[in-house]
């Protein structure tokens, strides 16, 4: 098996951490547009549009949780 070298693991561990910042903003993207949509149909005018992105932040960190305490995997 290839061992990485420090480098390829600090561009591994940035690349990681920038999938989780691009779900939490495609998240949170999903969650505004869901509450306009929602709001628009159902004449509720900010209800949704603030309860599905805090929501959504909520679970976004949650998943961030999970990954950060996640013990690393033994290669």
């Amino acid at each position: 098996m290839k061992e990485t070298t420090p480098e390829e693991n600090k561009y591994g561990n940035a690349m990681k951490y920038a999938a989780v910042g691009t779900q939490m903003m495609v998240l949170l993207g999903l969650g505004v547009w869901g509450g306009l949509k929602l709001d628009e149909k159902l004449h509720s005018s900010p209800a949704f549009l603030v309860i599905l992105p805090v929501v959504a932040l909520f679970v976004s960190l949650y998943q961030l949780y999970r990954q950060l305490t996640k013990p690393p995997k033994n290669k």
